[in-house]
């Protein structure tokens, strides 16, 4: 098929897109209680794909990786940094547990086949996929005092053994994380992940797209006054025991009337009351008939959030907050929630409001426009992401990543990956903080996380899926035999370790912790999609920024023990 091949040399873009379609299509099929998932699928086909030959740029695989992993860490950077402490030890336990069994599966198997030091260093970069390796390895052959020669050999056999498990490399951990370690704690991701999120959400629960309560905590009701003729706006405001209400509108024979608290009511007036349900429902009996509709007393709500950046609330109790509030000015307005890095917090009358903790005011538009001058700053919901502020997170982090400290021989560096997770973090936890910058909205994520990891899996496959298959077939399953107790030994004794010695009791937060401690990108991907929110992304940030530094060491140790 000469004129495949013409075509994906010109275009090898087509190639990606044909290896995202194709992957994702196959990755829904499901077998049994096993599905593959996109990127996996998308690495299958990409693989078959590059046995046409196909040339695509390195630059890509780059580009689409850091744009991923940036994306996961702007999600989850204030979750991250209010997880550290001694409740990430369990992580950090973990990511040494892997290191060390994966050095030691590496060394073990080398002896018993007979690999040389430049087939094992490769086995364990792709094996445990942490490129790193290739380039500690190569460094310490070239410091053994070899003929040349013979250096160059074992520097080319790094990576073969690397392009050879490299590509196979990737299902292991999505086996293990995905499908495996599910059926050993008898539960599913999605289950242990909404139980996760809800426990995080302090019992309250997040309403999915679509969803709404069946009865909602703020309602509006029309009532036709009977028995509370003769009193006042506010002293009707002021008889409920069960939450606040408001007048909102008035209509006297036909004509809507000026509002006012001392506006003394009529018999037949018929009112607008709006509140916490609780306080209407209280009133309810004690006003007159309550009418469907009535004409001109429609009435558009606003729901707006606030970050509050006014020196009059911060560091003050919601029952300070709340004495303070009951001033005209504030007629009309509801507090439905306040967040404090984008987690709700409990409003209990000794809660203390924080500068940058972000109020949900309910009211009319010009009660909550009013209101929210007052407070703080207006947060406008927007669909344009703020290229500045991501393109400059973007950059810095790559900036990072290029940095190298070394300890002795051994050279250390987050790379573009790690830099990018760093920056995301780090602009994800500072857009909490200064919401009037650094817009992005969901969709926007998801985009960019999604096509970024099974953008980059495909592209790892046309790369280097060919010359895997091929050495394969020239060398026997004697390499990837070995490559596949690399990948699949450590992962199950580090779950075997974090199941029964270290408690992990959540699949969730244990499948991404895992995943991280792997340098598992792929097996990431499919936890979070089977997971539907962000609780893997924090146990997986600390154990993937743990291992781009205990892995990358195993270049040098494998070189030196094999």
């Amino acid at each position: 098929m000469p004129w495949i091949h013409s075509i994906l040399n010109q275009a090898p873009e087509i190639a990606l897109f044909l290896s995202l379609a194709g992957g994702y299509w196959i990755g829904k099929v499901q077998f049994s209680k096993f599905q593959l998932g996109g990127v996996a699928g998308s690495l299958l086909v990409a693989v078959a794909i590059s046995q046409i030959g196909v040339s695509i740029d390195n630059g890509v695989k780059s580009i689409l990786f850091a744009l991923f992993i940036y994306a996961v860490g702007f999600e989850s950077g204030p979750k991250f940094f209010q997880s550290l402490g001694r409740k990430s030890i369990r992580e950090i336990v973990l990511a040494a547990v892997l290191a060390v069994s994966g050095l030691i599966t590496v060394i073990v198997m080398a002896r018993l086949t007979g690999l040389d030091k430049g087939l094992a260093a490769g086995i364990a970069s792709g094996g445990l996929t942490q490129s790193a390796i290739i380039g500690t390895a190569g460094s310490a052959i070239g410091k053994l005092g070899l003929p040349a020669e013979e250096v160059q050999r074992l520097q080319s056999n790094v990576a073969v053994g690397y392009a050879v498990t490299y590509i196979f490399g990737s299902f292991g951990p999505i086996l293990v994380c995905v499908n495996l370690l599910p059926w050993l704690m008898k539960r599913g991701i999605r289950d242990d992940a909404i139980k996760a999120e809800t426990a995080m959400l302090a019992g309250a629960h997040l309403l999915g797209h679509g969803e709404e309560y069946a009865m909602p905590a703020l309602v509006g009701r029309l009532y036709q006054i009977e028995q509370a003729a003769g009193r006042t706006v506010a002293e009707i405001e002021a008889a409920s025991a069960d939450g606040p209400v408001s007048v909102e509108r008035v209509k006297r024979k036909n004509t809507l009337i000026g509002l006012q608290p001392d506006l003394r009511l009529q018999a037949g007036d018929i009112v607008l009351l709006v509140g916490r349900r609780a306080g209407v429902v209280d009133l309810a009996g004690t006003l007159g008939t309550e009418l469907q509709s009535s004409q001109g007393m429609d009435l558009i709500m606003l729901e707006r959030d606030v970050a509050v950046t006014n020196p009059a609330y911060i560091h003050r109790t919601v029952a300070e907050i709340r004495r303070k509030a009951a001033d005209i000015h504030y007629h009309g307005v509801y507090v439905t929630g306040v967040k404090r890095s984008g987690m709700p917090l409990t409003l209990a009358p000794d809660t203390v409001i924080e500068a940058g903790d972000v109020a949900t005011l309910y009211g009319t538009a010009e009660d909550v426009q009013r209101v929210a001058k007052a407070v703080g700053t207006d947060i406008i919901p927007s669909d344009k992401t703020d290229f500045v502020y991501h393109g400059l997170g973007l950059a810095l982090g790559l900036l990072v990543g290029l940095a190298v400290i070394r300890f002795g021989d051994i050279p250390l560096t987050l790379g573009s990956g790690g830099g990018a997770l760093l920056a995301g973090l780090l602009f994800g936890w500072y857009r909490t903080r200064n919401l009037t910058i650094g817009n992005m909205p969901t969709p926007a994520s998801t985009l960019l996380r999604d096509l970024g990891l099974a953008g980059f899996v495909a592209v790892v496959g046309l790369q280097s899926g060919r010359q895997a298959v091929s050495t394969v077939a020239e060398s026997g399953l004697s390499i990837f035999l070995v490559g596949m107790v690399v990948k699949l030994v450590p992962l199950i004794v580090t779950l075997l370790v974090g199941r029964y010695l270290l408690r992990y009791d959540n699949v969730a937060v244990f499948a991404g912790a895992l995943s991280g401690a792997r340098s598992a990108n792929p097996a990431f991907g499919e936890v979070l999609n089977k997971a539907g929110n962000s609780i893997p992304t924090v146990p997986f940030a600390i154990t993937y920024a743990l291992a781009n530094v205990f892995l990358t060491l195993l270049g040098p140790l494998v070189v030196a023990f094999v």
